[in-house]
């Protein structure tokens, strides 16, 4: 074969353009270029030309362009064959597309008889055209349909035509197979029906009429396991989960229907059983065990997506040595979607767009569309502005096939299809599974009430078991009655299983088990580091290789940075955080972090990798360290915030002793990853079981920056703080900072951490640490006033203050005269440090008032929280008062003056003569 047709030169619209290129030739041969020249000295019928000369007659006009339009028509179906493949179980008419008629080409469908099918290498397919048209469209349009040409690699797109017309993943099924499939299609089917009739009206979101769901996961496990995976994590929302959890997973039949039965499994809350995640091994056909997981997942439906990709990437990540080593074929993420909600939820392409991203890419997710043509109540035409629903995956350069869904062997011929090309590719790509939903939204729900017309089709629409087993009994694979024997046996066995529950629970009450109280977090670790070992470390963090040219602005800052430790100067914010790293990986803690623009950090106050002005290359002081044990990760994140969030939330569940960090640009950044943070962060614990130490570093702090840029919704998070479920910190100094992350990584107790960092404290210069505060103490949740700890019969009132707001008050002048006053400051929210606070009231034990001092507004930041805190731990003792700002809509002013106005205020109120004091 030429050259040229194996770079497929001329397999479509420039076929005149070659075959006149090649008349030309003939008469002349120094008339082409002599690139041409070589590939016309072929013959023919190699070149794939219409001969000439010789006695050979000249094509006509009309033959070339009959040749060209037969180009064309090929290239109409590749492109849009899929718009009229039958891809809808209950038989709508496909849309179809102009283009694939041979008369909008100008030709007719006998014409096609006189060009040869050579001419297009296609000869393969027939004789002639006409022959060959027939083979497009049964590999076109029939129940698949290929959308692959949008793809930008010229080698993507040769390799997906080349298999799709092979047709090798269309291989008919052996006997073995065949049976295999009905036996799972009846174990599907009867699962449900057994469910539907023993427990009617509960919900269980069934998976009847996208059945071959299964089957089709049973397929993507199996070549996974044979391209080397260890683990497949999957992700779904609710239709079809207790189906996939019993027979994917292995979840017994037991634990399901005591679940129907009201019996309680586990500690904490709980959750509904649709929403339950689990762990199972799969007995592939090979003998091979594979791990098989599924990430629990609330009712918001597609923010299960980063989820599960973070999960992947942590689990094909090997941390226990210093260099990063990640193996993307150890571990298949599969994530199932639902129409609706992949059309119309924002996080589904926050989530794609981590695919290719250095720090979040998994080497490829098979994507699954479980599409019911239906949301709830809401018909396509009413929920997406595109033609289907995986439209958008498009964008983000990935192939996408519909497939029927009452087709088995189409179905899994796509599920080969679509494993080989993220094998090969170690990218992305989307199954588009047609088919329905047999009943209502929830079981309970009555369809006909909006859509009459497709329930009384759906109605006498046989199950894909039916159409396969009638199948098998008309080509004689399978007898009627072996084919009830495999129902009733299966039937008979959740029968069985049911009755065995129902005895278990009434015999024994211990099998409903109870709620289990929540752990308390642990107390301080030992956090201080030895002086030597931190000297160390900071003369590595300021080095950079002989001939790397540091930005000279950047230059000096490192330079004063790095002799600020040995000459006894304060140590900044950026600078302690970037000891603390050190210090964990040379300890065997692997350290992520992540954030938008957090490798700079948005107040370029952290550079912890260095970019050479004249070469741009990039050097990370970190993971050059010469003590490291373990890996340090650091990257600029896409600008979103869910998807991000959720990938670190998933990959900190799969890799429970990293210390994985995720940084806001800005605090109230974090408001757009509001159900990452309630749904999973706060509560995943209570109600999966799932332990992480996710760390969340949010800028927050009143500099006259308007409302945006001032709050990091401190409330919020202390509105969903209960059992123990996190840790909430607002510190002052970089020593707390440093001791905090420390005892964040080292904790055996788990937790998620959200830490309020500061932004014009990075370089305010009381806000500084020295050695000593490094390598001895730990963290304090409450830190006393050094001016006063000593003289405590002299004060009168305690001024209780969390983060930034106390260097206002320091600083202030009314602070010289009001010696009675006492600054306390609260390092950490919650848990509540009342034990430190009690043992701080005793130590005062004249004082006679409490002031709750903040920024932000009354019905913002800690005060709501804290009050009845604070009234219970001053037992009458001592009065209770506020200085902060009033209630308010806005977290904040949007002009200077006034929020320079309002500061004043609140600093002169901290200080004023109780009369003065007011509640909010």
């Amino acid at each position: 074969m030429s050259q040229i047709r194996n770079q497929q030169a001329f397999d479509s619209y420039n076929a005149g353009y070659v075959q006149a290129l090649y008349e030309q030739y003939t008469r002349d041969p120094a008339s082409v270029d002599e690139r041409w020249r070589a590939v016309f000295g072929l013959s023919p019928e190699e070149v794939g030309v219409i001969p000439v000369g010789d006695g050979a007659p000249a094509p006509t006009r009309a033959q070339l362009r009959a040749a060209m339009a037969a180009a064309e028509l090929v290239e109409a179906h590749r492109l849009h064959g899929h718009t009229a493949a039958r891809v809808d179980p209950l038989d709508s008419a496909p849309r179809g597309h102009p283009m694939l008629a041979p008369s909008f080409h100008g030709i007719e469908e006998s014409q096609l008889e006189t060009i040869p099918a050579s001419l297009l290498d296609l000869g393969e397919a027939g004789v002639s055209m006409r022959v060959v048209l027939g083979w497009l469209r049964e590999t076109y349009t029939s129940t698949v349909g290929y959308e692959y040409e949008h793809l930008e690699d010229p080698g993507r797109r040769e390799w997906l035509r080349r298999r799709i017309e092979a047709g090798d993943h269309r291989r008919p099924l052996s006997r073995e197979e065949k049976l295999r499939l009905l036996s799972r299609l009846t174990e599907v089917e009867a699962f449900e029906q057994f469910l539907h009739r023993a427990y009617l009206g509960q919900k269980r979101f069934s998976v009847e009429g996208n059945d071959m769901l299964i089957p089709m996961l049973d397929l993507a496990i199996e070549r996974s396991a044979a391209a080397g995976a260890r683990e497949v994590v999957l992700g779904m929302a609710h239709r079809g989960r207790l189906n996939v959890l019993a027979h994917v997973l292995g979840q017994p039949y037991e634990r399901i229907l005591a679940e129907f039965e009201g019996q309680q499994s586990g500690s904490g809350t709980g959750d509904v059983k649709y929403h339950l995640g689990a762990e199972g091994t799969y007995a592939t056909i090979s003998g091979q065990p594979l791990t098989v997981s599924m990430a629990p997942n609330p009712s918001h439906l597609e923010y299960v997506n980063p989820v599960v990709a973070g999960i992947a990437r942590a689990r094909q990540t090997e941390v226990s040595t210093p260099e990063l080593a990640q193996d993307v074929a150890r571990v298949l993420p599969v994530i199932m979607h639902g129409d609706a909600a992949f059309a119309g939820q924002g996080i589904v392409a926050e989530t794609l767009n981590l695919a290719r991203l250095n720090g979040y890419e998994t080497g490829g997710t098979l994507h699954i569309i479980v599409n019911n043509q239906i949301g709830f109540t809401t018909e396509p035409s009413e929920a997406r502005s595109t033609n289907y629903a995986s439209d958008l995956a498009k964008g983000f350069d990935i192939p996408v096939f519909h497939v029927n869904a009452d087709d088995p062997e189409a179905c899994l011929a796509v599920a080969r299809l679509a494993l080989d090309y993220r094998t090969r590719f170690q990218a992305d790509v989307l199954i588009d599974l047609v088919g329905y939903r047999r009943f209502g939204h929830n079981e309970g729900d009555e369809p006909a009430y909006t859509q009459p017309r497709v329930y009384e089709r759906i109605v006498e629409h046989p199950t894909v078991l039916a159409r396969w087993a009638g199948r098998l009994m008309e080509e004689g694979t399978v007898t009627e009655e072996e084919r009830q024997e495999i129902w009733d046996t299966a039937y008979r066995h959740l029968t069985q299983v049911q009755q065995e529950v129902k005895q278990s629970a009434n015999g024994d009450p211990a099998t409903v088990a109870p709620a289990l109280e929540p752990a308390a977090i642990e107390g301080p670790v030992e956090t201080a580091v030895a002086r030597e070992r931190l000297l160390g470390y900071d003369r590595q963090l300021h080095s950079w290789p002989d001939g790397f040219t540091v930005h000279p602005k950047l230059e000096r800052q490192l330079v004063r940075r790095g002799t600020s430790l040995e000459a006894g100067k304060g140590i900044d914010w950026a600078h302690a955080e970037s000891l603390a790293f050190a210090s964990l990986v040379a300890d065997g803690i692997h350290v992520r972090l992540s954030g938008q623009d957090s490798v700079r950090g948005t107040f370029s106050q952290r550079h912890l990798t260095l970019t050479d002005a004249r070469t741009g290359d990039r050097h990370t002081p970190l993971q050059a360290l010469e003590e490291a044990g373990a890996p340090f990760e650091v990257y600029n994140s896409p600008l979103s915030e869910a998807g991000v969030l959720g990938f670190e939330y998933g990959y900190s569940t799969a890799s429970p002793r990293s210390l994985v960090l995720w940084e806001a640009q800005f605090g109230d950044f974090v408001n757009a990853a509001q159900v990452i943070l309630d749904q999973f962060l706060t509560s995943g614990r209570a109600k999966w079981g799932q332990e992480n130490r996710l760390t969340l570093l949010l800028p927050h702090g009143y500099e006259g920056q308007g409302p945006e840029h001032s709050s990091a919704r401190l409330e919020r998070f202390l509105q969903l703080a209960a059992e123990d479920n996190m840790r909430v910190a607002n510190c002052t100094t970089p020593a707390q900072y440093f001791h905090l992350l420390r005892s964040q990584a080292m904790s055996d107790e788990p937790r998620p951490l959200v830490v309020l960092t500061p932004k014009s404290l990075l370089r305010h210069p009381k806000a500084v640490s020295t050695l000593p505060d490094l390598t001895g103490g730990a963290f304090r949740p409450i830190m006393d006033d050094q001016r006063t700890t000593d003289r405590p019969d002299t004060v009168r009132r305690l001024a209780l203050c969390s983060g930034k707001v106390y260097y206002d008050l320091i600083a202030a002048d009314e602070r010289e005269e009001a010696e009675d006053v006492a600054l306390i400051r609260f390092e950490q929210l919650y848990p509540f440090p009342g034990p430190d606070l009690r043992e701080l009231l005793d130590h005062y034990d004249q004082a006679t008032e409490l002031v709750w001092v903040q920024e932000e507004p009354a019905n913002m930041g800690a005060w709501s929280f804290i009050q009845p805190l604070l009234e219970a731990v001053a037992g009458g003792r001592l009065s209770l008062g506020y200085a902060g700002r009033p209630e308010r809509a806005s977290p904040a002013e949007g002009y200077k003056k006034a929020h320079d106005k309002e500061q004043l205020r609140i600093v002169r109120q901290t200080f004023a003569a109780k009369q003065q004091l007011q509640q909010p």
